[in-house]
């Protein structure tokens, strides 16, 4: 009986007294409301929601590895830009079911910030459209580090891929940054999409009664000469039109690098510059004949001067 009656003091000394402290302590806060409607947002609450964050975040991380272990470097990297953004979502959903676990009733919360949540929604349309863009980036694999791209005719080489923006440096040395929703709504040019090398060309027009052979012939001699340029595939020459001033020819050929292209191309016209004068091929500039017709003989007559006639 005595041990029965020492187990329940202890229990009730637990219950009553350690136990309630605790329960008080943990109980400590702010409350809002009444009823039904009522708030509490409690030391209890924030401990809860410090646990809920704590294993939440050790087990995203475990995903993390698990997702990552055997990727690429790069891939690892747009795999992480993609979880950040699904983690942001995830702890929301946690901090909502904590709430509602502990007793909140989370719908009062989510009426009473509707109309914020609207306002956030159209304040940060673009960034969302951002978002989804460089979701689609990543996961569709449309772009990648290293591509060379125009865009909004600037020609830039993509260096850096986030998930709100992407990152280029165009040929003058500028960084531009590229909202990633422009890749989903505008015509992107992507000139290493499916490899590097790609095909250029340089305009020239000769005077008409040129040898269109022999210009053919030294169009060609020079890009061979050229190291920047591919030996295969072969470069080749269309004559292209008979233009207004000029025939009109195209020199194609083939490069790696794509991003320089502008200094391959000053390179070329500089040799067809050079090489047309040694061969006295003349590059006209455009002009216009002008034909004077007359339907009669051209009249003369004397106008009175009218100061003179005032004075007379």
């Amino acid at each position: 009986m005595m041990i029965q009656e020492s187990t329940e003091t202890i229990k009730e000394i637990i219950e009553d007294d350690i136990w309630g402290t605790i329960k008080k302590f943990l109980d400590l806060g702010y409350h809002f409301g009444e009823g039904d409607k009522s708030i509490h947002i409690t030391i209890g609450l924030l401990l809860l929601l410090t646990v809920a964050f704590l294993l939440t975040s050790t087990v995203l991380q475990a995903i993390r590895r698990f997702f990552t272990r055997k990727m690429e470097a790069d891939d690892k990297l747009k795999f992480i830009s993609i979880f950040k953004f699904i983690k942001y979502l995830v702890y929301v959903i946690v901090i909502l079911f904590t709430m509602s676990a502990a007793g909140i009733n989370i719908t009062i919360l989510i009426t009473a910030s509707a109309a914020l949540f609207v306002g956030l929604g159209l304040a940060l349309q673009e960034i969302f459209q951002d978002i989804i863009g460089g979701i689609f980036i990543i996961v569709d694999k449309s772009l990648r580090v290293g591509d060379i791209i125009e865009i909004d005719n600037k020609v830039g080489k993509v260096f850096e891929i986030k998930l709100r923006t992407t990152r280029a440096i165009t040929r003058d040395d500028k960084v531009i940054i590229i909202p990633n929703h422009k890749f989903i709504s505008d015509i992107v040019y992507n000139y290493t999409q499916n490899h590097k090398t790609t095909r250029e060309l340089v305009r020239i027009g000769v005077a008409y009664g040129s040898d269109v052979e022999l210009v053919t012939k030294i169009l060609l001699d020079i890009v061979k000469t050229q190291r920047t340029i591919l030996k295969s595939p072969k470069p080749f020459v269309i004559f292209e039109d008979f233009g207004d001033s000029a025939l009109i020819f195209t020199i194609n050929f083939y490069i790696t690098d794509s991003f320089t292209d502008p200094r391959v191309k000053s390179e070329v016209r500089y040799k067809i510059d050079a090489e047309f004068r040694k061969h006295k091929i003349s590059i006209p500039f455009p002009q216009r004949d002008v034909h004077l017709f007359q339907q009669g003989p051209f009249q003369h007559s004397n106008v009175p001067n009218s100061e003179n006639n005032e004075k007379t």
